[in-house]
């Protein structure tokens, strides 16, 4: 529905722009969409995560693969969401796991290069000093080079959240919930109903906000020298 077609519904029928009524109805059904939203977005970025830092050990350790890599990792992010929902709805069907695959396979780009980024910024000399030390190259990457690119992967996970919480509204298209369920309920309704539509919207951006200032305190709590080191 267009939306000149949608303000001379909404002036017919008298309906106000929001209805703390509704909220009060429907206060459940918030909390369990809400729920559903979380899940979603955390399983995706732990999942992401996960692969993103087995393919950038790789590409650390083989840089002929980097770029391969990033390039696939390129090519799934700009496939349109719906259609690779589409794609995998065949094999999995209307699914969490159908919904979890694209919403992971967006996070890659962005965790992998990040992941990449920071490690390759660490200081030559602080390598140096761990290998004269004894570090193994797995102990060297794990020991060192990750917790001083802790700041650089944060950026990148602070990011690739807000990305998937935007996604995750998409998959009400599966049945699989989420705050894009009220979005699309409000609009599918014979008069459309701003009331579910503004709570998807007005939650989904209150979610991304609360989880990138959770991951910023993260990065502040796990990496304080890092801190120390911008403000000179």
């Amino acid at each position: 529905m267009h939306a000149s077609s949608v303000t001379p519904l909404l002036a017919e029928s008298n309906r106000p722009i929001f209805e703390w009524r509704w909220v009060e109805r429907n206060s459940d059904a918030i909390a369990e969409r809400l729920g559903e939203h979380v899940a979603l977005t955390a399983t995706a970025l732990g999942a992401g995560l996960v692969v993103s830092l087995a393919l950038a050990t790789l590409c650390l350790r083989f840089r002929w693969f980097y770029p391969l890599v990033l390039g696939t990792a390129g090519a799934l992010y700009v496939i349109p969401s719906l259609g690779a929902f589409a794609l995998l709805v065949p094999f999995f069907g209307l699914s969490f796991t159908t919904a979890v695959i694209p919403l992971g396979t967006y996070t890659l780009l962005i965790l992998i290069r990040n992941i990449v980024t920071g490690v390759q910024q660490v200081p030559i000399e602080v390598r140096e000093a761990a290998i004269g030390m004894g570090f193994t190259p797995r102990r060297l990457l794990w020991q060192v080079e990750l917790p001083l690119a802790l700041p650089v992967v944060i950026a990148g996970l602070r990011v690739a959240a807000v990305t998937t919480i935007g996604l995750v509204t998409v998959t009400s298209l599966l049945g699989m919930g989420g705050l894009g369920y009220f979005i699309r309920a409000g609009i599918q309704t014979t008069t459309p109903n701003p009331s579910p539509i503004i709570v998807g919207i007005v939650l989904s951006v209150l979610l991304a906000v609360v989880v990138d200032l959770l991951l910023w305190l993260g990065e502040r709590a796990l990496a304080p020298w890092a801190r120390k080191v911008r403000a000179r």
